[in-house]
């Protein structure tokens, strides 16, 4: 699959220092900060570089949400957070869309179990913002297709296993992508290093404390993906921004 190159479109990310190590910038993503107004206003106000927010496709409406649906009538978050559907007021993509306005800050993590959710994200952008520039993160990598002709987006890889890494690993080293997102547990710094010879990108989450943010650094990764929005916006506050690296 040919990459196409949008970096232009894209905002900078902060240069991030830990414990003294300033080798890189880090692009900053607010972990699923879009599932939400609130959220959304306060990770855009805060100056992150990408805003994520979680993708379902729920009776041919694109929802907003990060809780799972058991069966058609309820959701559940944690094992002990079950919600009824008809007591939440869930966000769909236009609201989103809306809401984002033309900062070309959103990532898009599009969840399955149907590959449908993906052509039609990709029809809604181009019909209601065919400019606007999007970053798309997925575990179902056959989503991808459906953006061929969405030149504004910037495909994400995405791993959580051991055995997705293994197939990341093997396909990156055929093909050159324009990023990575891998649980941060998985990785090595051989690993990063590995997979940096393939992309410029490798987000690792969760990275949610300085500890956690101590150790993305010194696995070599380039961005981090956090629920902290204090500790992004610290960060962001303290660093010069620094040129996206090339797709």
């Amino acid at each position: 699959m040919r990459t196409r190159n949008v970096s232009s479109a894209f905002p900078p990310p902060t240069a991030l220092t830990v414990s003294g190590m300033r080798d890189q910038p880090l692009l900053t993503v607010a972990h699923r900060a879009g599932n939400n107004a609130a959220d959304l206003r306060a990770a855009l106000d805060a100056g992150v570089d990408l805003v994520e927010a979680d993708i379902h496709l729920y009776r041919s409406a694109l929802e907003v949400r990060h809780r799972k649906a058991i069966g058609p009538h309820l959701f559940w978050e944690r094992w002990w957070e079950v919600n009824l559907r008809r007591n939440l007021v869930l966000p769909e993509f236009a609201d989103l869309l809306a809401a984002t306005g033309d900062r070309h800050r959103l990532m898009l993590d599009l969840k399955g179990p149907s590959l449908a959710v993906a052509p039609q994200v990709a029809t809604e952008l181009r019909r209601t913002a065919p400019d606007l520039a999007v970053t798309v993160c997925t575990k179902q990598w056959r989503m991808f297709d459906a953006f061929d002709a969405s030149p504004n987006v910037r495909r994400v890889y995405s791993a959580s296993d051991p055995l997705q890494l293994h197939r990341l690993r093997a396909r990156l080293r055929a093909h050159r992508v324009a990023g990575v997102s891998i649980r941060r547990q998985l990785l090595t710094p051989a690993v990063v290093r590995e997979l940096r010879q393939a992309t410029d990108l490798v987000m690792v989450w969760p990275v949610d404390t300085e500890a956690a943010l101590y150790h993305a650094r010194r696995l070599g990764a380039t961005g981090v993906i956090s629920k902290n929005l204090p500790m992004l916006r610290r960060l962001v506050a303290a660093q010069e921004p620094a040129a996206v690296p090339a797709i």
